[in-house]
């Protein structure tokens, strides 16, 4: 059974800094690309950040690009995303998902329906 468990999420106040961690288990962790993703009510998922397998290729949606770092370690089963200099517009419950096509060689990594597991997601909530 395959499990994706984010944490790491929480209150903080604008321009600080949180560390997200999403634990993989149930699947064979370097085969998959990893992305984060996030969503507040009434709005549509929006794509924030995807690796591919190795950890050498990261894309990014231009609205975190210089803030964010998505990274991985396949020894840990583990994908982080560092949100540096938050800002408000950032609230939202932050999901991660896993792709089998490990280097996003068919669709764009923001193509939300791509992945093919997805976690339960985590709050994070910057205050101004």
């Amino acid at each position: 059974q395959v499990q994706l468990v984010e944490s790491g999420g929480g209150l903080v106040q604008a321009g600080g800094s949180l560390r997200l961690s999403c634990a993989a288990s149930g699947l064979t962790f370097s085969n998959y690309a990893m992305a984060w993703f996030r969503q507040t009510p009434g709005k549509e998922r929006e794509f924030v950040a995807a690796i591919n397998w190795s950890g050498d290729n990261t894309y990014y949606a231009d609205s975190v690009k210089g803030r964010f770092t998505i990274s991985r370690d396949n020894a840990k089963n583990t994908v982080y995303l560092q949100m540096n200099s938050l800002k408000p517009e950032d609230t939202a419950v932050y999901y991660c998902a896993a792709d089998l096509d490990r280097n996003f060689a068919i669709r764009t990594p923001s193509y939300w329906p791509r992945y093919n597991y997805w976690g339960q997601g985590t709050q994070v909530t910057v205050s101004s």
